[in-house]
């Protein structure tokens, strides 16, 4: 796969933040990232138009954003790929063959990454023609340690904006930070970056007495992780007042199919959904939906305020784990929110669920604090 006189065009798809990681670790061993942009309506349309009404929202966006690449001059698009009772492990064939049905020469790589590092190490591989253990593990290494930092500044987010003074500040503090963390090109580098960009964020003037709620977004990864496609809900929520926490993130994937085990701290994602889902669902019956019905429990352990579940239309796993929540209500006192995206999703209508369960949370809460207090006088 060795290209003369210049380095190699290699994109992968959209999903939130994940693009400065992946770049890094291509970056290592010598291959050039294309970044194709961001996803948008027209990335939307031409998904939409070479794919299967039927397909879920992600499939759609993720072919527009190979079609937008390869028209920008990518070499190689690369997909994720993984196996089990889920239509992802389709898609990767689908897309294949949709590309080369509209024409385009570009050369389509699969990443498998339930093979662990052995399947991260293959695709360096096999995309860069060298065969180098130390500069991989090296590059996979520094990829992940961008992916935490990633999902750690997304949370510090999360935290600022549902009690900053001014509307958009937290977010302008955090494009910043991002830029930082993206700049790193080596180890030395990104430790410094990842001091100035929480010192970015800290610099975003709150309200530290303002009421907050507090929200758990589960679902599909894909739709929890991308604004684009769930229609940047977590700032929505933020302007609202709620400070979210997304169950499903890259980080958490990563310790469950990456990271070997002894190297894992702690229970991970998917060790809490077989443990918490049990009572509800006993196996997996794929995509996301094992760890959906575990995060309603796990949000409702915690008393969180409430949770939202996000999922493509016509996503099978997500519509079972729907219809699963009603039964958990006997156990789990928590307000559930779901929300199905597709193309047709329209902005005005969407804002307005979330307006009225984050009133319903609001009015739930204070009467519950009242309660609370009653009784503390009645003792």
């Amino acid at each position: 796969m060795k290209k003369e006189n210049k380095k190699i065009k290699v994109a992968f798809p959209h999903m939130g933040t994940i693009y400065i990681a992946w770049a890094a670790a291509l970056r290592r061993v010598g291959v050039e990232p294309f970044i194709p942009p961001y996803t948008s309506k027209k990335t939307l349309s031409l998904g939409t138009k070479h794919s299967p009404e039927a397909i879920c929202l992600p499939y759609k966006l993720i072919l527009g954003n190979f079609i937008e690449a390869i028209e920008g001059g990518a070499d190689y698009v690369a997909m994720i790929t993984s196996p089990g009772i889920c239509r992802l492990g389709e898609y990767g064939a689908c897309i294949k063959n949709a590309l080369s049905d509209m024409g385009y020469k570009a050369n389509y790589i699969e990443l498998t990454l339930y093979d662990g590092i052995k399947g991260m190490y293959n695709f360096l591989k096999e995309i860069s023609g060298k065969n180098d253990p130390v500069l991989f593990l090296r590059a996979i290494v520094f990829a992940m340690r961008k992916v935490f930092i990633l999902d750690d500044l997304e949370t510090k987010l999360s935290y600022y904006r549902a009690r900053e003074i001014t509307y958009g500040e937290a977010e302008k503090h955090y494009n910043k930070a991002l830029k930082l963390i993206d700049e790193a090109m080596n180890t030395r580098q990104l430790n410094r970056a990842k001091k100035l960009a929480f010192a970015e964020m800290d610099k975003t003037q709150i309200n530290p007495k303002k009421e907050v709620l507090y929200v758990d977004i589960t679902g599909e990864i894909y739709l929890v992780c991308d604004k684009f496609s769930n229609q940047d809900i977590v700032k929505e929520l933020g302007r609202m007042g709620v400070q979210t926490r997304k169950s499903l993130t890259v980080s958490s994937f990563l310790k469950d199919a990456i990271i070997p085990k002894m190297f894992r701290k702690g229970e991970t994602h998917l060790q809490r959904a077989n443990r918490l889902a049990k009572p509800y669902l006993m196996r997996d019956i794929g995509g996301d939906a094992l760890e959906c019905v575990s995060d309603v429990a796990y949000a409702n352990e915690r008393g969180i305020d409430g949770i939202i579940h996000i999922s493509p239309f016509t996503c099978m796993p997500e519509i079972m784990s729907q219809n699963i929540f009603p039964a958990m209500r006997e156990n789990c006192d928590i307000p559930i929110l779901p929300l199905i995206m597709d193309e047709q999703t329209g902005k005005a209508g969407y804002i307005t669920r979330l307006e009225a369960f984050v009133d319903l949370m609001r009015r739930r809460k204070r009467k519950l604090s009242q309660a609370q207090k009653q009784e503390e006088v009645l003792k």
